[in-house]
């Protein structure tokens, strides 16, 4: 089994340091907005895990700390977007319909630049058949699910 190791960091000096330090192992990355660009730019992960509470959105667009400019580089560099389940689940209702809108976003956009999505939970395992379900109730086409 390979071995994954999750880095959150918003300093993008200790972040490079503890990327360079897992080589060789499957990297999942998560940091603020402008540090998930630097590494999406800079630095070779698997996968970039967009954390979607605690956002402001403006009045006409939803911040979901993810674009047009994102997306075609994780397409380049062959990145997988992931979703944070667990911040899902216990996030309180009107926290958790923002969240909801806010991946929706970004499944329309990783759909139009044909990019993977993939859920990412580190407390209980989750049925498969669940996260396909849910996959396909947010928006996920048929493609994307066979990934999660």
């Amino acid at each position: 089994m390979e071995r994954k190791v999750i880095i959150q960091e918003n300093d993008f000096e200790k972040a490079r340091k503890l990327i360079r330090e897992n080589s060789g192992k499957k990297i999942i990355f998560s940091g603020d907005d402008e540090t998930n660009r630097k590494v999406l730019e800079k630095e070779n992960i698997n996968i970039l895990l967009l954390n979607q509470s605690g956002r402001k959105d403006s009045q006409k667009q939803r911040n979901s700390g993810f674009n047009q400019i994102m997306a075609k580089l994780a397409k380049k560099k062959n990145i997988t977007i992931g979703i944070n389940l667990d911040e899902m689940i216990k996030s309180s209702e009107k926290e958790k319909s923002a969240i909801i809108a806010r991946i929706k976003q970004n499944v329309k956009l990783c759909n139009k630049n044909k990019l993977k999505m993939k859920f990412i939970y580190k407390n209980q395992k989750r049925n498969i058949h669940d996260l396909s379900a849910l996959g396909l109730v947010l928006g996920m086409p048929t493609w994307m699910v066979k990934y999660l």
